[in-house]
């Protein structure tokens, strides 16, 4: 609430009770959103007079998008923004357009699956993939200590490129992606994980000569996550969040398929409590800011530019078998997404699991990665299991060096449709808690 108060739009759409004792909507209250809906109206609007004036149905919607990114919508985001100190011009919002990318994908047991490229953490789940691929996880049997033990560790070394080499493909330098999902480079980084301890220390590797070049950062390798690594001063951050909670905020799922095999992932994201508002447009602004860093020592293909993506979070899924589709799969819920995804993935694919009961099953999180939030802190060993997790396995993880703690709910709602190609049939998913479903017609 102190953070809200801070901006008067964002007050007088979230506080509708001000200097009540209880000042936010309250339950049962219809929470109205009036200048958001006067938006929407003008959006309606737009595309309503480009048909009336004979336009087809494409160049209408683009009359709707172009009230939104250079009319008066857009005039009324910058006025509301920079009132409040923000920096947004009209010509940052006309300028923007949305760019189709050829997705990254990596081959586990003869499934492909399919991320978006590194400006999203997307790779990192292909990276675990690749590295799990050789291991018996079956003869490991699910959740088992030494289950858990691999994951955390495969995932230790994927994050850990994911937090060095990971940025925005349009501003350079170029990211490595071919070789971080090289299956050689794979079979080079497992040689790294030790079968009996958390390694505390892991480091990114070095890809590039996994596809035939030199590596240009060498000297910022051999430092990262050491306090000489920093090239300037820390600066104080603010995080709306606590560390824990940044792992879980404020993202929607959405998958869809249709009888002609068109399928469809998202993970639509920004804009959470407490966010701003930008005058009475009623839009909540995305506060992905906080994941560029401002040293290159950190990582040097995520340092703020203006126009540049930050590295987000945001990972929807395709998987296709056999040439056609086989699985959508997202999840809201920060860092944690493609460790969810990753365990979802391979209770189906692995352990034989329906659609639904992957969604639902005991998942485990590890907080050594660099937070994509806030300060982006690190808690190495840190690992959090469910209540079903049985003593013995963790008092075998505590003995491995692992923090280990119990959570009720180990992940966000995990969201997924199976394409049956035997029988023709589409299985939906949706985990057991949250706001999530799935519906058919």
């Amino acid at each position: 609430k102190k953070e809200i108060k801070k901006w008067p739009a964002s007050q007088a759409v979230f506080l509708t009770h001000l200097g009540e004792p209880h000042e936010a909507p309250r339950a049962g209250e219809v929470f109205r959103q009036t200048d958001l809906a006067a938006t929407l109206r003008k959006l309606v609007e737009a595309e309503k007079k480009a048909l009336a004036a004979g336009k087809s149905r494409k160049e209408a919607i683009y009359a709707a998008y172009d009230r939104f990114y250079k009319g008066d919508i857009a005039e009324e985001i910058v006025r509301g923004t920079r009132e409040q100190g923000g920096l947004f011009t009209r010509e940052d919002l006309a300028n923007w357009k949305v760019k189709i990318e050829e997705p990254v994908h990596a081959s586990y047991k003869g499934i492909d699956v399919y991320k978006l490229t590194a400006w999203t953490q997307g790779p990192a789940m292909l990276q675990a993939l690749n590295l799990l691929e050789p291991m018996d996880l079956r003869g490991m049997g699910l959740n088992s200590t030494r289950y858990i033990h691999t994951l955390y560790q495969v995932m230790n070394l994927a994050f850990a490129d994911r937090d060095f080499y990971y940025g925005d493909p349009y501003f350079p330098p170029d990211e490595p992606v071919q070789g971080l999902l090289s299956k050689d480079y794979a079979n080079s980084r497992r040689q790294q994980i030790d079968e009996k301890r958390n390694d505390p220390t892991v480091k990114p590797g070095d890809p590039y000569p996994f596809q035939g070049q030199k590596n240009p950062f060498l000297d910022l390798l051999k430092t990262w996550g050491t306090p000489q690594a920093k090239k300037k001063p820390p600066q104080p951050q603010s995080s709306q969040l606590t560390f824990d909670e940044a792992f879980r905020a404020g993202t929607t799922s959405v998958l869809a398929a249709d009888e002609e095999g068109w399928v469809v992932s998202a993970t639509p994201s920004g804009g959470w409590v407490p966010a701003f508002i930008a005058g009475h447009s009623g839009i909540g602004l995305s506060q992905r800011m906080q994941s560029f860093v401002l040293d290159e020592a950190e990582d040097p293909f995520n340092v703020l530019v203006p126009g540049k993506r930050p590295r987000v979070t945001l990972t929807p899924t395709l998987a296709v078998k056999n040439d056609k589709p086989y699985l959508a799969f997202a999840v809201q819920g920060g860092d944690t997404q493609d460790q969810n995804l990753l365990q979802f993935f391979l209770d189906v694919v692995e352990f034989g699991m329906t659609v639904q009961e992957a969604t639902e099953g005991p998942n485990i999180t590890s907080y050594q990665m660099h937070s994509s939030f806030g300060d982006h802190a690190s808690e190495p060993g840190r690992l959090t299991v469910v209540a079903s997790t049985p003593p013995w396995v963790r008092q075998e993880l505590q003995r491995m060096g692992y923090k280990v703690e119990i959570e009720e709910k180990n992940s966000g709602p995990i969201n997924a449709i199976l394409i049956d190609q035997e029988h023709g049939t589409m299985w939906g998913g949706s985990s057991d808690y949250g706001e999530d479903y799935g519906i058919g017609w």
